[in-house]
């Protein structure tokens, strides 16, 4: 969890991060072009140099915790309210007056973060503790396509993913467990998969970028995967030869990482349950298609905007790219993720679900 909210919160409603850090002023202009859409609103400084490594690559290094953006839903309108005002799926943006008034309110302190502040973890715990996050101007993690939402699947999609499994259910799923395959990996605590693993959680969002002389590491907290990425402008691995969180590649294109990633291992949901917005039941498909290309750009000292484009003719019938930005957060607190394959919550609830059926198997009989 991070220690930064309160403070970060502080710095944001007094602009404490410079002008214009989210709407556009006429003191800078972002190397993306100037503070607009386009890159969220972040500005570039007059004069700003990008660091650099002792080698010499544009340096990314540090701590980008993905729940920044953990207000925002994966799918537009995904979160409407029952029985609040209708949601605008053409909308892609929020005004600037709705943004100062969405900070405003998350200046004020809830429940959870009171009980952190006196120390009392096992109160904040059981009032919904989460990693802090910052309210956005966009309404959907997609940006494209422009309506905010995943694209429609294939049918060869659809037929996938009908025959994944998970212990979340869909609506009016009746559900029972024999085996682990049962569960998703999500459940068995091997892997999130891709392109999940990019996208904000409930908590444990670590992401944090270690950099040495050709080669990045994305290192994720949730599940202690570790994406190495090599700059070498080696050739992909052989097609047969697949992974759950794939074979990735990187190169420069000026300041901005490209990541291609390839060689995707089926079997973990491309989408989750754990991202707010998303399709329930963890039953999105991945194919040994599936080619995702990452960009991550830094605006200035303490922003960088990351974008995911995934690929998968397979499973959808257009490509679908996410978007958002990423604050640079030293202090963030990163906790052990002691969730392991083979935990104990998997066999209970395979026997749980055995007497259960064996039960009503043996009324039934009566």
């Amino acid at each position: 969890m991070a220690s930064f909210s309160r403070r970060t919160l502080t710095r944001i409603l007094a602009g404490g991060f410079g002008a214009g850090l989210f709407v556009a002023t006429l003191s800078g202009q972002s190397i993306l072009g100037p503070p607009s859409e386009a890159n969220h609103f972040v500005e570039t400084p007059k004069g700003w140099v990008h660091p650099k490594t002792a080698w010499g690559d544009p340096d990314l290094t540090g701590m980008w915790p993905i729940s920044f953006v953990g207000t925002v839903p994966l799918e537009r309108c995904a979160n409407a309210r029952r029985g609040g005002p209708p949601c605008d799926v053409t909308k892609a943006w929020n005004t600037e007056e709705e943004y100062k008034a969405a900070l405003a309110r998350a200046g004020q302190p809830d429940r959870s973060t009171q009980a952190l502040s006196r120390g009392n973890y096992g109160a904040a715990l059981l009032s919904g503790v989460t990693d802090p996050t910052v309210p956005q101007r966009q309404t959907s993690l997609i940006v494209d396509p422009p309506n905010g939402k995943l694209p429609e699947m294939t049918a060869e999609g659809k037929r996938l993913g009908a025959m994944m499994k998970s212990s979340w259910a869909l609506p009016g799923e009746t559900q029972t467990w024999d085996q682990p395959e049962d569960f998703d990996s999500w459940d068995r605590c091997i892997t999130r998969g891709m392109p999940s693993s990019m996208m904000p959680y409930r908590y444990n969002n670590g992401l944090r970028i270690v950099q040495a002389p050709g080669y990045v590491v994305l290192d994720l907290e949730m599940i202690h995967d570790s994406r190495i990425v090599p700059l070498d402008n080696r050739p992909p691995l052989p097609s047969n030869i697949l992974q759950y969180m794939g074979e990735s590649r990187g190169h420069w294109e000026g300041n901005t990482l490209v990541v291609v990633t390839t060689n995707y291992h089926p079997g973990p949901s491309a989408t989750n349950i754990g991202v707010m917005g998303s399709p329930g039941g963890n039953r999105v498909p991945v194919s040994p298609q599936m080619k995702t290309t990452e960009r991550f750009t830094r605006l200035n000292d303490e922003m960088m905007l990351y974008e995911l484009k995934t690929e998968d003719p397979v499973v959808w019938t257009r490509p679908w790219t996410v978007r958002y930005p990423l604050l640079l957060q030293p202090k963030y607190d990163w906790w052990e993720y002691a969730c392991h394959e083979g935990n104990s919550v998997i066999p209970n609830y395979i026997s749980a679900s055995r007497a259960e059926r064996a039960k009503q198997a043996a009324e039934k009989a009566k």
